[in-house]
């Protein structure tokens, strides 16, 4: 068992950016594909960005796509959303996801998942 803790959220202007991070204490992400996914209230989660075990493959969700990228450092063990051009609409709680096994846009995919940390988006 992998514990992930996500940090970086906070409150923004619309039109701002940020940048969350997800980290493994005790553990590494390198044998993991990672994946961002958020829930804002009252909504499914939602699929944001995922990326592969060695970071050469990323994915995104339609409603980031050219607004936010995906990286990772397998040295450093983080996996990092930057977030650009924000939109009230992106407001919610933001979760890490990593698996052995699979990537992509299927939260189901994943077995391990952090708390997640707050974005908030004001217009």
């Amino acid at each position: 068992q992998v514990q992930l803790v996500e940090s970086g959220g906070g409150l923004v202007q619309a039109g701002g950016s940020l940048r969350l991070s997800c980290t493994a204490p005790g553990g590494t992400i390198a044998v993991y594909a990672m994946g961002w996914f958020r829930q804002a209230p009252g909504k499914e989660r939602e699929f944001v960005a995922a990326i592969n075990w060695s970071g050469g493959g990323t994915y995104y969700g339609d409603t980031v796509k050219g607004r936010s990228t995906i990286s990772r450092d397998n040295v450093k063990n983080t996996v990092s959303l930057q977030m650009n051009s924000l939109k009230p609409e992106d407001t919610a709680v933001y979760y890490c996801a990593a698996d052995r096994a699979r990537w992509g846009q299927y939260a189901s995919w994943y077995d391990h998942w952090g708390q997640g940390t707050q974005v908030t988006v004001s217009s």
